[in-house]
C-alpha cells in the first residue's frame, strides 16, 4: 500500500494520492498556520480506524447471515497533552440496523474485528485504550 502526500503551497494544506489512485486533502488549523480547509491528519487516522472496524463489523454480520442494513460509529478520543499526542483513549459506539439482528452476534462482529481483523484499532491499540459499546435497532 503506497501514497504520496504533497503540500500544496498554500498554508498548511496537503493533498495525498493513494495508492488506489484517490485523492484526500488535509489542512490545518489556523493557530497552526492552516486554513481550515479539510480535516486534520489525525482526524482522518481517527476516521480511517472508523471505517475499518465499520467494515469488518458489517461483513461479518452479513456472513452470519443478520439482515444488516445499516451500520455507523461514532468514534470519540482523547489524546496525550505532550507530543507526541498518541491517541490515548477510543470509544467506538455502534449503531446495527437490521431485522431481527441476534446481540451475540453484534458483539461477537464487534469484537473479531477488534481483536483480529481491523489493522487499524490493533494497531493503534497500542497507545490507547480502546472501548465499544452497541445498541441494534430494529427496522
Amino acid at each position: 500500500m503506497d501514497c504520496k502526500i504533497r503540500w500544496t503551497g498554500d498554508g498548511m494544506s496537503f493533498l495525498a494520492e493513494t495508492g488506489s489512485n484517490h485523492l484526500v486533502t488535509m489542512d490545518g488549523a489556523p493557530e497552526g498556520g492552516g486554513r481550515n480547509l479539510a480535516p486534520r491528519p489525525m482526524e482522518l487516522l481517527l476516521a480511517g480506524t472508523g471505517g475499518c472496524t465499520a467494515y469488518d463489523v458489517v461483513l461479518i454480520l452479513k456472513k452470519s447471515r443478520q439482515q444488516v442494513t445499516g451500520c455507523e460509529v461514532a468514534v470519540t478520543s482523547e489524546r496525550a497533552a505532550e507530543d507526541p499526542k498518541v491517541f490515548t483513549k477510543i470509544h467506538m459506539h455502534f449503531v446495527i440496523r437490521g431485522k431481527g439482528i441476534k446481540p451475540s452476534i453484534a458483539e461477537h462482529a464487534i469484537r473479531l474485528s477488534h481483536d483480529k481483523y481491523c489493522s487499524a484499532s490493533i494497531m493503534l491499540g497500542k497507545t490507547a485504550e480502546i472501548t465499544h459499546d452497541y445498541e441494534i435497532i430494529e427496522d
